[in-house]
């Protein structure tokens, strides 16, 4: 089987790439904007004709699609979210090679969900941002293409290679500037949220299984199980080994509550807490921000809360129903959560 992998230098797209090298089966090309692609092409600037011609050379019979972009404005995510996948839609329907496509989505396209709910593929998509807009808008386009094509709506992927900029990399890079200076207490904002962790090695398994089988349609890829961030970052302090106390200031200021160890007098200042959310909280004595803020204030100034406290738009709870996944291709997760947290320490600690 000829694979066509685009993307296959991004976080996702190097795990598929390495289970599909994996298959003796597999013939694996990889098209991207990097010099490490074996074809470059930018499929947000490259016309469908060009790809179409690639196409018909190579001749794969499967297509696998984990190009994107999580930042930046509306324009760029359309760009590289929307507009690229059109590309390679119109790119497969113009080509003779008859390829299956299997196109990598996310959960920010159904948007918050209801607390204790699970979303199953059938529920209606409410985006709550620019991102999660942009993606639903290439499942779309998928999805009406008329291709034998299938969407892997995956959830918070999690384990090595995790970036520095998620909740959990940010969570990492906290507790390692901690450790790093002796700091005992770590003060961390934004960990109220839930979120269905699902590791990327799990999402390569199931993109591997997406490319065998005949599915349509949309499916998803999660844990089925919402873990909410203070208990992946109590988690995350056992596998590191970090025995300080671990404060968290989601609540109203003045609010203090401590998960692992005692409260302490506190003043306020400015935090961006685990979701890259910019607040005022209640902080300890005078430390750099483990998180990337700014410098703490001693005054009793409060800055109106930010209007968004989600900026990945999926609101406070998220939880996959995964049961589709299982019944039409044979796959279920394997990593626990606490594997992934030990991989995502074990490359933060690198760089102590």
């Amino acid at each position: 089987m000829r694979v066509l992998l685009i993307g296959a230098n991004g976080y996702l797209g190097r795990f598929v790439a390495d289970r599909l090298l994996a298959d003796p089966a597999v013939q694996l090309t990889a098209l991207g904007r990097g010099d490490d692609a074996d074809v470059r092409f930018d499929l947000a600037t490259g016309s469908p004709g060009a790809l179409t011609r690639f196409l018909d050379a190579v001749h794969p019979g499967v297509v696998v699609n984990c190009a994107g972009t999580t930042r930046g404005g509306a324009r760029e995510l359309t760009r590289h979210n929307t507009v690229a996948v059109a590309t390679v839609c119109e790119a497969l329907r113009r080509s003779g090679c008859g390829a299956r496509l299997v196109q990598v989505g996310c959960s920010a396209e159904y948007g918050p969900s209801q607390p204790g709910s699970s979303t199953a593929e059938d529920a209606v998509p409410r985006p709550g941002g620019p991102y999660g807009v942009s993606k639903l808008a290439a499942t779309e386009l998928v999805l009406g293409s008329g291709l034998d094509a299938v969407v892997l709506r995956v959830f918070s992927p999690a384990g090595p290679g995790t970036p520095a900029g998620s909740p959990l990399g940010r969570l990492a890079e906290a507790m390692r500037r901690a450790m790093q200076s002796g700091d005992g207490e770590l003060r961390l904002g934004g960990l109220g949220a839930q979120r269905d962790f699902i590791d990327v090695r799990d999402v390569a398994r199931a993109v591997h299984a997406a490319s065998l089988s005949a599915a349509q349609g949309v499916i998803n890829i999660g844990s089925g199980r919402a873990v909410r961030l203070r208990d992946a970052a109590a988690t995350l302090a056992r596998v590191a080994g970090y025995g300080g106390a671990l404060h968290e200031l989601d609540g109203p200021p003045g609010a203090l509550r401590p998960t692992i160890g005692h409260p302490r007098t506190e003043s306020v200042g400015h935090r961006v807490d685990a979701l890259g959310h910019h607040r005022t909280e209640v902080l300890g004595h005078h430390r750099p921000d483990p998180l990337g803020g700014r410098g703490e204030r001693t005054d009793s100034e409060h800055a109106a809360p930010a209007p968004h406290p989600y900026p990945d738009g999926c609101g406070s709870w998220q939880q996959a129903d995964v049961r589709t996944a299982r019944d039409r291709l044979g796959w279920r997760p394997r990593i626990a959560l606490e594997e992934s947290l030990a991989d995502i320490w074990m490359e933060a600690a690198c760089r102590i």
